[in-house]
């Protein structure tokens, strides 16, 4: 079953997760969730993002984010 269209607009806030395969691991230690940051970081400069709130678990992410642009 395919996924629902998501719906863009400018100024849309997302709520997006990701996590590890067989809900493995995807952070090792705190030197990986600090690399984790750091490109997030870069990665809503260049975009412009706005982060509302993170929550970084063991196997998986979740990020609230607003885009100024319609499209994520």
């Amino acid at each position: 079953m395919a996924r629902q269209l998501r719906l863009e607009y400018p100024g849309a806030c997302y709520h997006l997760t990701a996590r590890g395969n067989e809900q493995q691991s995807i952070f090792l230690d705190d030197v990986d969730r600090q690399e984790f940051l750091r490109r997030f970081g870069y990665e809503i400069l260049q975009q412009r993002w706005r982060c509302y709130a993170y929550c970084l678990m063991e196997n998986h992410y979740h990020l609230l984010l607003e885009t100024p642009e319609p499209h994520l």
